[in-house]
């Protein structure tokens, strides 16, 4: 159960270049207005992610934390989160009563997953550069994250990729959990991903998919 008192915990992950830093960009420009938010950060050695949100001005400076993992990034939200419960812990502390708090990880393999001590729902984002076998390929993160987001939907012409072939395996791979198809050049403030995140947040204080299903749509590309 989560605690009233406490903000909601949305990680998200993916492999590099997919574009995690990109979407959390966005729907902080988008929700910041209506809800009390912070981010955290996750990169091996730099605070680029974290350098890459100030810069745009997406937040105000002290509302955005940097964690330097110094190891593979699946260790710090699945295997040690303690860096990252300190950094969102210190947010709340720092800030007051916060509404979410978005945890972004470093980029990683199909196989990242997040410690569910650590966030109460998982966003997995994938791109349509790699090609339109990445949901066949399945993982961890594309088969039980809370939402997937096949990003970068603008590219596929260029890399012969098929979004109806994606939609397919992600479907078959996933069952009923949500797919939403993105481009954030067509689509900049990542509408259908800031609704789902308002629905997670409305949503009484249970942890994700305990008794009730998951919505039962998915976006068509």
């Amino acid at each position: 159960m989560r605690p009233d008192n406490r903000a909601v915990r949305i990680g998200i992950g993916g492999p590099v270049g997919s574009g995690k830093t990109a979407l959390v960009a966005a729907l902080c420009r988008l929700l910041a207005g209506e809800l009390r938010l912070a981010v955290v950060t996750n990169d091996i050695y730099t605070t680029e992610d974290a350098d890459f949100l100030r810069r745009a001005g997406v937040l105000p400076d002290d509302r955005i934390r940097a964690v330097e993992t110094g190891c593979c990034p699946h260790t710090a939200i699945r295997d040690d989160i303690s860096a990252n419960l300190d950094a969102v812990e210190e947010l709340e502390d720092r800030l007051g009563p916060l509404d979410l708090v978005l945890v972004e990880s470093g980029g990683d393999n199909l196989t990242a997953t997040f410690s569910k001590g650590l966030v109460d729902h998982q966003i997995f984002v994938v791109d349509v550069a790699g090609g339109d076998k990445v949901p066949r390929k399945g993982g961890p993160g594309v088969t039980t994250a809370d939402l997937l987001v096949i990003n970068k939907t603008d590219l596929a012409p260029l890399v012969g990729a098929d979004l109806g072939v994606m939609a397919r395996d992600a479907r078959a791979r996933r069952g009923d959990l949500p797919t939403v198809f993105l481009s954030l050049v067509g689509e900049p403030g990542a509408a259908p991903v800031a609704d789902w995140v308002r629905e997670r947040v409305a949503e009484p204080h249970h942890t994700p998919r305990d008794h009730d299903p998951a919505p039962a749509h998915t976006h068509g590309p």
